[in-house]
């Protein structure tokens, strides 16, 4: 399929045209003398002994001289003409078409809060992070999703499309690898990220919508609550598989501008991330569980697989040389015959 990326320019195609309307000779000044006053009381004659052999000559050569003064002016229009048309850039799209696959639709939402840099998780005898058990968690589950579409989502003060949904698990997983706790905010708003959840996903097909929430349970920032957002999931037909991030300590280790600090506002609420999951058909897990991917991956072969619809994507191929060519060649067609410049002008003046 063949169109104009710049189209409007086409409006400069009829400047040429207008040019010699707008550019008018000036007039003569007051004091200005005539060259015809100066001469005036003079006579001046040409003697030639065969006036009439030149006069002959002269218009045997006329339709001659008048053809190369309408060359040139189409040379000009020409050089002009495919300016323009490479200015306003032609170019070919080339369709490509995604072959779908059938598969499920997993968004998956991870806190990004400050509590993420908690570290109530021990890993062979040393104290790890909570971001960390994530990363490793869910990377093992991106990469045992072949087939699957796998979006991203992060939340902190607020909630953030990372990746959308993509059959690209290596990108996504790499996108994971990236998150740092707070890079979206010390805050948690945990209702927005479903709710945002639920809107990146009520467009696919029904009977695979799910959504893997990966949180501590607390919700200190946004426009929604949880159970709100659970229960526009409902409605939507998104499942919700929970996987809670955290412990029930009293006082809990937090990596804080470079110190170790412990708080004490930093439990998970796991009755908040059960019921969200409870409401929604889906299920809660606990990270240090061995057996929750192979539970949820279970569960979700359940459910029903669907296609992916299928895309026709352009991809222009610049046509620009073809008419910057012809301009190209048309002003060398006019450096070859420079006598039409000089026809032309003099044709102009006689005008």
């Amino acid at each position: 399929m063949f169109e104009f990326q710049w189209p409007w320019l086409a409006l400069l195609l009829p400047l040429p045209l207008l040019l010699p309307l707008l550019w008018r000779e000036r007039p003569p000044q007051t004091g200005d003398t005539p060259r015809e006053e100066q001469l005036e009381g003079e006579r001046i004659t040409l003697l030639h002994p065969h006036i009439e052999q030149l006069r002959t000559a002269y218009q045997a050569r006329r339709p001659r001289r008048q053809l190369a003064g309408w060359l040139y002016r189409a040379l000009l229009h020409l050089v002009w003409i495919g300016l323009v048309l490479a200015l306003m850039r032609p170019q070919w799209l080339v369709p490509h078409t995604e072959v779908s696959a059938p598969g499920y639709d997993l968004m998956l939402a991870v806190d990004a809060s400050h509590s993420m840099d908690a570290l109530d998780f021990t890993d062979q005898g040393q104290q790890v992070s909570r971001m960390q058990v994530v990363k490793g968690v869910m990377g093992r589950f991106i990469d045992e999703r072949a087939g699957d579409r796998i979006g991203l989502i992060i939340f902190g003060s607020g909630a953030y499309v990372l990746s959308p949904l993509t059959i690209d698990r290596a990108a996504v997983h790499m996108l994971l690898e990236r998150v740092v706790p707070s890079i979206a905010g010390g805050s948690t708003a945990l209702g927005d990220a479903v709710a945002l959840g639920v809107k990146k996903l009520r467009d696919r097909p029904p009977g695979s919508r799910v959504m893997i929430l990966v949180a501590d349970g607390d919700n200190t920032a946004g426009n929604f609550q949880p159970l709100e957002s659970a229960q526009l999931a409902r409605m939507a037909g998104v499942r919700i598989y929970v996987i809670g991030v955290g412990s029930n300590q009293e006082r809990i280790p937090i990596l804080h501008e470079g110190q170790i600090e412990y708080w004490d506002d930093l439990t998970m609420d796991e009755d908040t991330l059960q019921r969200l999951a409870e409401v929604t058909g889906g299920a809660y897990f606990r990270a240090t569980d061995t057996r929750a991917l192979e539970e949820i991956s279970r569960r979700i072969a359940e459910l029903e697989k669907t296609e992916s619809e299928t895309r026709t994507a352009y991809l222009p191929e610049p046509l620009y040389r073809w008419p910057l060519g012809l301009s190209l060649a048309a002003l060398l067609g006019l450096g070859l015959f420079p006598e039409g410049r000089r026809r032309f002008i003099v044709r102009q003046a006689s005008s």
